[in-house]
Parts: C-alpha cells; sequence; structure tokens
C-alpha cells in the first residue's frame, strides 16, 4: 500500500480527478477495486489526487512531453525515460516505459539493452550519448561533462536538448517520488537490511579480517 491516503471515488470532486477517473477506472472506485489496464494497481493516481492542482500539473506535464509540437524524436525520449527509472530504482518508471519503447516498435535487443547500455552493441551514437547524459542527470545530480555535451550537441538542436532534458528530469523526479510514497510497482522493502551473524559470535568474529 502507498504511504499516504487514497482518494476514493465519492471524494474525487476536483474536474480533472474526476475526468480522469472515468478514463482509467470507468464506473469503478479505483480505491476500492484498484487496477489500470496496463496492468498497474493504479494508486498512483490515487495518492496525486489528494492534491488536485498537483495531480493536474502532473497530467499536464505527460500531455506535453506526447505533444505533436515536441521536436524530439520519441524513441530517444523514452530510451531517457526508461533509463532514468533504471538508474534511480523505479520499478514503476522502468518497467512503464519499457511497455512504451514497445509501443513505439523499439526492438526488445534495445528495451533490454537500457540496463547495461555501455556494453550493448544495439544502441548508435546518439542513443548512447543521451543514455551517458541520463546517467549523468541520474547519479552525478546534472553534473555533465562539455565534452560529453558538445558531442550531443553535434547532432540535437538545443531545442531538442532542452526538451530532452527537460523530460528526463522529470522522470528523474517520478521515479523519487514513486519510491518515497511506495505507489504502484515501487510498494517494495528496502533491500538493505542488516544481515544476522552467527549466535553468539563476536563482532570481530564476523567482519573478515584484511
Amino acid at each position: 500500500m502507498p504511504r499516504l491516503r487514497q482518494v476514493h471515488r465519492n471524494e474525487a470532486d476536483a474536474p480533472i480527478v474526476e475526468a480522469t477517473y472515468q478514463i482509467l477506472f470507468g464506473d469503478k472506485d479505483p480505491v476500492q477495486e484498484p487496477g489500470t489496464n496496463t496492468g498497474t494497481p493504479g494508486d498512483w493516481w490515487t495518492v496525486f489526487a489528494l492534491v488536485p492542482d498537483i495531480f493536474e500539473h502532473s497530467v499536464n506535464g505527460f500531455l506535453l512531453y506526447a505533444s505533436p509540437k515536441r521536436k524530439l524524436d520519441p524513441v530517444l525520449r523514452e530510451l531517457g525515460q526508461a533509463r532514468a527509472g533504471w538508474c534511480l530504482g523505479s520499478k514503476f518508471v522502468y518497467s512503464q516505459h519499457c511497455k512504451s519503447m514497445r509501443g513505439l516498435g523499439i526492438s526488445e535487443e534495445k528495451i533490454e539493452g537500457v540496463k547495461y547500455w555501455p556494453a550493448a552493441t544495439c544502441f548508435n551514437e546518439i542513443e548512447k550519448l543521451l543514455l551517458a547524459y541520463t546517467d549523468a542527470m541520474s547519479f552525478n545530480s546534472g553534473r555533465v561533462p562539455d565534452e560529453l555535451f558538445e558531442a550531443i550537441k553535434s547532432h540535437l538542436s538545443d531545442e531538442e536538448i532542452l526538451e530532452f532534458t527537460y523530460m528526463t528530469s522529470m522522470y528523474i523526479m517520478h521515479s523519487i517520488m514513486s519510491r518515497a510514497l511506495k505507489t504502484e510497482f515501487d510498494d517494495v522493502e528496502d533491500p538493505i537490511i542488516e544481515v544476522a551473524g552467527p549466535e553468539g559470535a563476536h563482532p570481530w568474529d564476523v567482519v573478515p579480517h584484511v
């Protein structure tokens, strides 16, 4: 279950929330009968509905990246979004954008290769550069070497680079928020725990000696 309260159908009185619930869930109460047609529980929507103007802002972000006004190739966009989900450890974002890539006709080799792109042979030069750029934004908090940025500029216009940067950063945010709030597929236990040693053992007995 997510960490925040979910908004029931009969509580969703903001027009944007009501309309979106109807599109995604039909006449169901998505809290009592969870599930979307993409196989997700749907609790991202029911949690974000707590604050309707934040809900609307997020929905507008989804519409923005899918707008026909965009100059960036959607294949490049999806590579960035899927890699951002992988880098930030969001099972939800990564999983959803694998499906989006498949919907664009991207090969299974590339979809799988997003996880280990430096060792993959299926990506062209601009795809590899943008995957490296995504890593710099995700792992290095935006610390991008000039040489990498200049290489990207040799392939894309300034407008395309701004679009890619904005949309990838948006999914860095969504990855972090989904994990923090434990929504959708990110409702998982933290894997980093203490592993118990043998009963009665002295601490120095269970620490490898150098």
